[in-house]
């Protein structure tokens, strides 16, 4: 083999090598976008009680009221893995309640809430307020950002914080 054959050798080797240095690679971000909204969970306990709901938030000096369409919640099932890694789950019913008041935006600033409604009846539910701290938390890792979260549980005892 000659000068340029042993150039060419040199040179393929080099550019091969290079190609197989690892370059740790970012997990992936879901292409999800966060919602600015304060989300409440009607107690199953409590459910039969409230016929509307209203919120009212207030963060940062801006408020926003509105009435609040509730849904059926949910939980998730566990449904197990298959051989091949492949996990599954089902939602089904829980009994709770759940609605959202959709936000200009939401920050990790304390935030004053009230929530006022009518019971099926047509009586007024006691009027309920909350002082909390919407929580802010990297569910994906750092490299996907910050999501920030406002979620009470409204039960008889009034309004909490969600765990």
């Amino acid at each position: 083999m000659g000068k340029p054959g042993v150039l060419l050798a040199l040179m393929t080797t080099t550019v091969l090598t290079a190609g197989c240095y690892y370059y740790p690679v970012p997990a992936p971000c879901p292409m999800i976008a966060q919602a600015t909204a304060v989300s409440v969970t009607v107690a199953r306990e409590y459910v039969a009680q409230v016929g509307s709901l209203r919120l009212k938030a207030c963060q940062d000096g801006v408020c926003k009221e509105a009435a609040v369409e509730l849904i059926p919640g949910t939980a998730s099932i566990d449904q197990g893995c298959a051989p091949d890694g492949v996990c599954s789950a089902t939602a089904s019913p829980d009994g709770t309640m759940i609605g959202m008041l959709m936000l200009e935006s939401l920050t990790e600033a304390p935030m004053a809430l009230t929530a006022t409604g009518i019971s099926p009846g047509g009586s007024a539910l006691p009027v309920r307020t909350l002082d909390f701290r919407p929580r802010g938390a990297y569910p994906f890792g750092e490299q996907c950002g910050r999501f920030v979260t406002a979620s009470v549980i409204l039960d008889a005892g009034g309004l909490r914080p969600a765990a």
